[in-house]
């Protein structure tokens, strides 16, 4: 008589599917109630920063941030239980998030005390707002994303590279240009400035803080303008041609209890990155 895997083992397993995946009601649950209890912790994190709502509802909102710890708490530890390898999750990126988002709380407890502790405390309680990279699990897309900027990262790089020459030339004919009149003080005080200033220009920003005074140094005003318009659409054309390249397949929310890898096909058994039954 063959026996069935341990009780242990089950609870395990069962506890995977809703927490990792969304393929089941429980999991859908689990998801949505994970979705609303993120983006509310991020909404009282916000209103804390308010001194009037602060003042009026200190009570209120310090309650509301200690029921959020103590939920993404359980969470995070219901989340090392049921994985194989608790020391691959705790280190994987949204392990660490999930991190994040309790322990400033509990560092701040710990340092309580002292006008630096203060300060410090202050500090932590900013990395709350990283809750909100908890949203990325809910990205779809993501995973096709990430593909075609790695896989277009050649000439993304190239790209960069380009635009960092052309900043480079312009900022410094800008410095040049504008410093050649001695009887106009010029607001291109140093080379860096200037690329600083044609970062800006380039990038169709133009913050108005630096301004060219010369004919010559509006015209390479006009002319780096005009190429930061038609520079800025090339990576999103590297980019959209290769998303157009990557036929997807039905994919399912199904996540390896091994090695936490998504995005495996809807009639696949086993993972496609470790091999382990899913």
């Amino acid at each position: 008589m063959t026996n069935g895997p341990p009780a242990a083992d089950n609870w395990r397993t069962r506890l995977h599917e809703i927490i990792f995946e969304a393929d089941t009601p429980a999991g859908k649950i689990f998801d949505i109630a994970l979705l609303i209890a993120i983006l509310l912790s991020v909404l009282v994190v916000m209103l804390e920063s308010v001194k009037d709502i602060k003042t009026s509802y200190t009570t209120l909102l310090t309650t509301a941030e200690w029921v959020f710890t103590i939920l993404f708490t359980i969470e995070y530890v219901l989340r090392l239980i049921c994985v194989r390898k608790a020391h691959r999750y705790a280190l994987s990126f949204f392990g660490i998030v999930d991190l994040l988002a309790v322990l400033p709380m509990y560092l701040a407890l710990v340092l309580g005390g002292g006008a630096y502790s203060l300060m410090v405390i202050r500090l932590l309680r900013l990395l709350r707002i990283f809750r909100i990279l908890k949203l990325a699990r809910y990205l779809s897309e993501a995973d096709v994303l990430k593909q075609a900027v790695l896989v277009s990262r050649a000439k993304i790089t190239v790209f960069l590279g380009t635009v960092l020459i052309v900043v480079m030339i312009m900022g410094s004919a800008m410095y040049v240009v504008e410093n050649l009149p001695k009887d106009v003080e010029s607001e291109f005080t140093s080379i860096p400035q200037s690329v600083y200033w044609a970062v800006v220009t380039m990038t169709t920003v133009g913050y108005g803080d630096m301004t060219p005074h010369t004919t010559l140094g509006k015209m390479l005003t006009v002319i780096i303008t005009l190429l930061g318009y038609t520079m800025i659409i090339i990576p999103t054309g590297i980019i959209s041609a290769e998303l157009a390249k990557r036929h997807s397949k039905p994919i399912t929310t199904q996540s390896c209890p091994d090695c936490l890898r998504e995005g495996h096909d809807a009639d696949a058994t086993h993972c496609k990155y470790c091999g382990e039954p899913l």
